[in-house]
């Protein structure tokens, strides 16, 4: 015989009186979390109470009804529905729907069941409820106020509506995880999407940065160089589109279409070059996205001054000078900071580099027969080098006569001896060529056997007083590799020294380096501070101080600097000795520049 169902009984639903309501001392939520209750009795002041309490009738002593009903489930509902009483929004004794739980369970098990058993719905479901309200005319701001959330979150939910249905799908069967899906959203190409997801599946890597690291990379970051000189706006403008991350920091997006971000980076990198030719008067201007380390080896470099300060330009800068000092001085020796005086100073600082930062002039001579390199710097912005002329540009010196030394000179009677007698000579005197019996009066040159002999004593002279002179040595060594780095054709000097500078425009990405760059400003600052010409620099370096000296050689001295291994030179005592200069480097760094 079939044993019959027992059937059961569902609580009743009732409405109580608000006032006839308290809470239950065993409601086990006790942490805050969620929603606050001011956000929560804003949205039941807009919809109402969606959903009942929970509460059980209370009895005394005798189990007889009280007629007060306490809330095990349903506290932050109550203390809402508190608040707007309080507010004057709702009547004390309004009717509040309320399920009345009878039997023997215990209140906490009430408290406990309904947080427990409630599950959270589901990311999509949320998405797909946003979508439905979007679609009904409600906008981001409209959505987040109504459910309390933020923008960000509710456009978050949105943005997974660029990812492939089938991939959707596979996250509501619990295929795929949340994390996957904000990944493919970066994308509105399912195609691409369902490409990547195929290739994943099949991987042991299925990671979110892997699933984003494979959308964009055919794309271009918005922190590129070429993104930034160009402008994000201008690249939309031109039909470009850009991948955002909504989940995750994405610095800007991705932008998709690098064909035409070059595109724009070229027609915007060719106007710039035309402004700047058309302006200054270069003879040319070679621009490039970037040029290679060593693009300007075989170049000749020249500088310009600082223009001129006018004389409005001098009082106002005398001016601020006398401002900021006088304030920079009672600031010291005030007991307190004040910001409205570190403003005014910053203020005063600001025009003053202004009026400092001056632009260079430029020889209209060279300019006319030198060029400029135009690029794009790391940050985006553009990057101009001037002031350098190629050899075949360079004027032709003409050949100076008079010269003794290497020249034939204007007397006949020099021709004589130093071609008749076939160039041979003995102590220093032609042979075969007769002594003229009596002096006519002229002055005859050396000859060169006696000029030799002279400057030889003359050179061991020299040899002997600069080793004497350690500081006058160094002047002479410092000529010597000035001239080799800063001046093509200036190469004048008596010291038999040779320094090489090897160039590395093989290497990509080399002049990005912060080694590069550093050497890069050096080389500029010391080019405008050098001498135009190169026969004045031995009294420019005799007037320099000793630090600055000591600067100068360590700066033209590294350039030589070469433990480059090439397959044809592999430089393996060139490297031995770059090892040893690079810890003795690394220990004077330690224990400070003298050694100590």
């Amino acid at each position: 015989m079939a044993q019959a169902i027992q059937k059961i009984t569902l609580n009743a639903g009732r409405d109580i009186p608000f006032n006839k309501l308290v809470l239950s001392q065993q409601n086990v939520r006790k942490t805050k979390a969620g929603v606050s209750i001011e956000e929560l009795a804003q949205d039941i002041a807009h919809r109402g109470l969606l959903t009942s309490l929970n509460v059980r009738a209370e009895v005394d002593g005798d189990g007889n009804e009280t007629g007060i009903y306490r809330i095990p489930a349903g506290g932050r509902r109550y203390r809402a529905l508190e608040l707007l009483v309080n507010q004057k929004k709702l009547c004390k004794t309004a009717a509040i729907p309320c399920i009345v739980s009878k039997g023997d369970t215990l209140e906490v098990e009430d408290s406990l069941a309904e947080n427990v058993k409630r599950l959270d719905l589901h990311p999509l479901d949320e998405f797909r409820a946003i979508m439905t309200l979007r679609e009904q005319g409600l906008d981001e701001e409209d959505i987040a106020a109504r459910f309390h959330m933020s923008v960000a979150t509710v456009k978050q939910r949105l943005r997974l509506a660029s990812v492939s249905p089938r991939l959707l799908e596979l996250y509501s069967n619990d295929e795929m995880k949340l994390g996957q899906v904000m990944a493919f959203s970066i994308t509105n190409d399912h195609v691409r999407q369902e490409q990547v997801w195929d290739t994943i599946s099949r991987s042991h890597n299925q990671d979110a940065y892997y699933i984003r690291r494979m959308l964009t990379e055919t794309a271009v970051r918005a922190s590129d160089r070429r993104a930034v000189y160009v402008g994000i706006e201008v690249y939309e403008a031109a039909g470009g589109v850009v991948m955002r991350d909504l989940f995750e920091q994405d610095n800007g997006g991705w932008l998709q279409d690098p064909a035409l971000l070059e595109q724009l980076v070229l027609e915007r990198l060719t106007a710039d070059t035309e402004v700047l030719r058309d302006q200054e008067g270069w003879k040319w201007v070679e621009a490039a996205f970037d040029f290679p380390y060593g693009h300007t080896s075989g170049l000749r470099r020249f500088y310009g001054d600082r223009a001129e300060f006018t004389d409005e330009e001098l009082a106002r800068h005398d001016a601020l000078k006398t401002e900021y000092d006088k304030l920079d001085a009672e600031y010291a020796e005030a007991d307190e900071q004040s910001d409205e005086i570190e403003a005014r100073l910053d203020e005063l600082g600001n025009e003053l580099d202004a009026l400092n930062d001056r632009p260079y002039v430029f020889d209209p001579e060279e300019v006319a027969r030198g060029g400029a390199f135009v690029s794009l710097a790391a940050n985006g912005e553009l990057k101009i080098e001037r002031g350098f002329v190629r050899p075949e540009d360079e004027l032709v010196a003409e050949p100076e006569g008079g010269d003794v030394q290497g020249s034939h000179g204007d007397s006949d009677d020099a021709d004589f001896a130093t071609s008749s007698n076939g160039g041979i000579s003995v102590n220093g005197k032609p042979v075969g060529v007769e002594e003229p019996e009596e002096d006519d009066g002229k002055v005859r040159p050396l000859s060169d056997r006696v000029i030799e002999d002279l400057t030889a004593a003359r050179t061991v002279a020299l040899r002997n007083a600069l080793a004497n002179d350690p500081v006058m040595a160094f002047i002479a060594a410092l000529h010597v590799v000035v001239l080799k780095i800063f001046y093509r054709y200036g190469s004048d000097s008596c010291l038999e020294i040779t320094l090489q500078h090897t160039a590395f425009s093989q290497t990509q990405g080399l002049g990005d380096t912060v080694w590069a760059k550093e050497i890069e400003e050096r080389q500029e600052s010391w080019g405008y501070d050098l001498p135009g010409n190169a026969d004045e620099v031995w009294d420019y370096l005799i007037a320099l101080d000793q630090d600055s000296r000591m600067a100068l050689f360590a700066h033209c001295v590294s350039l030589s600097v070469n433990a480059t291994v090439q397959a044809w030179n592999r430089r393996a005592k060139e490297n031995a000795h770059a090892t040893q200069l690079a810890r003795l480097r690394h220990g004077r760094s330690r224990l400070g520049a003298d050694g100590r």
